[in-house]
């Protein structure tokens, strides 16, 4: 299985980029990174609409989408694994995370996905988000595999 992540906004150097790549490195299967941007000064819904159309075109046409939505549902890290591990037997080939910008995912998006993620009721900035996926991505590989990183 294939993994991408498709995300508003271009990552600066820093730390919250440090430990995206310290995690991303531990993935068994490399998650290919695709950041889009829509520069134009476009009113929220427009620009939501722009952003989800980015995101999709950002990902294979036949990926299995899970959106980090704020509006999502709530995971622990055995049941997410669990899931990744049935979409993986199930045969799913490219499994994308979206991540939208900062008014949240347009309903292209939405509508397209299979899972709606939440990291909870509190909101995180989007760069830390990509870090926080990264790590629970490795997490159910760890899980997964029985390694004993995850202990519940």
């Amino acid at each position: 299985m294939k993994l991408w992540l498709a995300a508003v906004g271009r990552a600066k150097p820093g730390p919250e980029q440090d430990l995206y790549q310290q995690y991303v490195r531990r993935l068994a299967a490399p998650i290919t990174l695709r950041e889009v941007e829509e520069k134009r000064p476009l009113p929220m819904a427009a620009r939501m609409a722009r952003e989800a159309e980015l995101l999709l075109a950002a990902i294979p046409e036949r990926a299995l989408v899970v959106a980090l939505d704020e509006r999502g549902k709530t995971v622990g890290s055995e049941d997410f694994a669990a899931q990744i591990g049935r979409w993986r037997d199930d045969g799913v080939a490219d499994l994308a995370f979206l991540i939208g910008g900062a008014d949240g995912h347009g309903e292209a998006v939405r509508s397209r996905a299979q899972l709606l993620l939440s990291f909870g009721a509190m909101t995180w900035p989007h760069m830390l988000v990509r870090a926080m996926l990264a790590e629970q991505v490795w997490r159910a590989q760890a899980i997964l595999s029985g390694h004993p990183y995850h202990r519940a």
